[in-house]
């Protein structure tokens, strides 16, 4: 006896009609509005929930028309050729703002083949306060990244690099010069001579204008905690890395300039890492086993004598090679003394700008004073003292005693000067004082740079050791050296 005849098995195209139609009803119940595109852009399916939002007349057809013509806002046509979808979105049709969600549909083969927009809140005057702290998040963020941007450019310009004198016309055009190449410029100079100001000049008329400047104080940040500032740090490269990668300062000047500021303070064991960064153009982080591509120039800044170092083996002669491209002598101001009127009538000004006064002057007695004194903070020190002039002295005009600071008698590296001359020129000394004195200071410095090795400060000063003996018992040096080895 036969059998009940089994149900027909229905067709994968019949259980893809059924699944899409099934799924279309479910859109409708659960969204405020839908709608369906094809690969030319064309309604294909419009819920009625959708047509009364847009008031549908009901004689019209919409099916087969494109997409703009019924919903002119939409993004439908750019999430299906883009095949990105647009997750939420704010939607305006004509006073009405509504929230929704845009997605490509895919065929078997993978590829696009129309996209699906639903409404997923048409009231959105209901989430205001959620919308309007969301903007105020977006608002801060714009902020912040604004100001970081503006932190990471130059913010001085060669003009603001004041003097006429042909030291210092020499040295801007040196750093013009430097501008207009790729290398490794070094900037050497006492403190207060301005390299940082130049360092953001440079950058400023450089062909990396547009990209970012980065700085780092070598000598402001502790040795265990450089590495990871320069080059970048892993997950757990130490305690309390964090749970988060963090780019350093090569990273961040990608494209840019990195300032490297007081670079003879690099730690030695830290130097062949740096070489390695200029030479190869490659950055590993802390804690890391990848390797990135950096695009970064170099301005290395220091007050301390590089050649000295090298030759006492505290800075590596690789590194000082690679940094020394383009180097650029910044003089200190007791080399420009004619540069100072200029500088103060600059510096009165920003100070009176800053303090919203009225900007002070100097008489001749009071400009004297201050070119006869020999600076060794240079401008930085300069501006100092004319900012504890003007806040403790009440004339507009300042003279020679509105600078009780400065000593009558000059004191300079241990030598002391005569009193300032009426003319604002230091008394002049005789020939062979002077130049002793000068001897003199030039040993000390070597000294100082060498660690008190004779040898190698014998080598630096281009003289042989014995001749340095004789110079330093004729000097007097030798028991300066004794007494400060016993205060050690």
């Amino acid at each position: 006896m036969a059998g009940p005849v089994p149900a027909r098995l229905s067709s994968d195209a019949e259980v893809r009609s059924l699944a899409a139609s099934s799924l279309l009803k479910l859109f409708d119940s659960l969204y405020e509005g839908a709608v369906v595109i094809d690969q030319e852009g064309r309604i294909t399916w419009i819920n009625d929930k959708y047509k009364a939002l847009i008031g549908w007349n009901g004689s019209e057809a919409i099916e087969g028309r494109a997409v703009e013509e019924v919903l002119p806002n939409s993004r439908l046509r750019h999430v299906m050729e883009t095949g990105q979808a647009d997750l939420l979105d704010v939607l305006s049709l004509g006073k009405r703002q509504m929230v929704v969600s845009r997605i490509p549909l895919h065929g078997e083969a993978g590829n696009v083949i129309g996209a699906l927009g639903v409404i997923l809140y048409d009231r959105l005057q209901a989430l205001k306060p959620i919308v309007s702290k969301f903007q105020q998040m977006q608002s801060d963020l714009a902020t912040a990244r604004k100001q970081l941007a503006e932190g990471r450019q130059a913010k001085y310009r060669f003009s603001q690099f004041v003097g006429a004198s042909r030291l210092a016309v020499d040295t801007k055009e040196q750093a013009r010069r430097a501008a207009e190449r790729e290398g490794a410029v070094l900037l050497l100079g006492e403190t207060g001579t301005g390299k940082e100001l130049l360092a953001h000049a440079i950058h400023a008329a450089s062909r990396r204008c547009e990209g970012p400047l980065v700085s780092l104080n070598a000598a402001a940040i502790p040795e265990a905690l450089l590495e990871a500032e320069l080059f970048g740090v892993e997950p757990g490269a130490y305690t309390g890395a964090g749970t988060k990668s963090r780019s350093g300062k090569f990273q961040l000047a990608d494209g840019g300039t990195l300032f490297l500021d007081e670079v003879g303070d690099m730690p030695l064991a830290l130097q062949p890492k740096l070489l390695r960064v200029l030479q190869e153009g490659e950055v590993e982080a802390l804690g890391g086993n990848q390797v990135r591509p950096v695009n970064v120039r170099v301005i290395a800044a220091t007050s301390r004598d590089l050649k000295a170092m090298m030759e006492a083996g505290s800075f590596r002669a690789d590194l000082y090679y690679r940094l020394n491209v383009l180097p650029i002598r910044l003089p200190p101001l007791r080399e420009r003394r004619e540069d100072i009127s200029m500088l103060c009538e600059m510096l009165l000004e920003q100070i009176a700008e800053e303090g919203g006064d009225a900007s002070c002057t100097l008489s001749a007695d009071g400009l004297a004073r201050l070119v006869a004194f020999d600076w060794p903070g240079n401008v930085r020190e300069l501006r100092n003292v004319l900012e504890q002039a003007v806040a403790q002295s009440d004339n507009r005009r300042l003279a020679g005693a509105d600078f009780p600071m400065l000593p009558e008698a000059l004191t300079v590296s241990g030598v002391v000067r005569g009193s300032v001359a009426s003319a604002g020129v230091p008394a002049v000394r005789p020939l062979r004082e002077a130049v002793a004195a000068a001897e003199r200071v030039e040993i000390l410095r070597a000294l100082e740079a060498t660690g008190w090795v004779k040898l190698h400060a014998a080598k630096l000063l281009g003289i042989s050791r014995a001749q340095l003996y004789e110079k330093l018992a004729a000097l007097g040096i030798a028991s300066e050296e004794s007494d400060t080895k016993e205060s050690v």
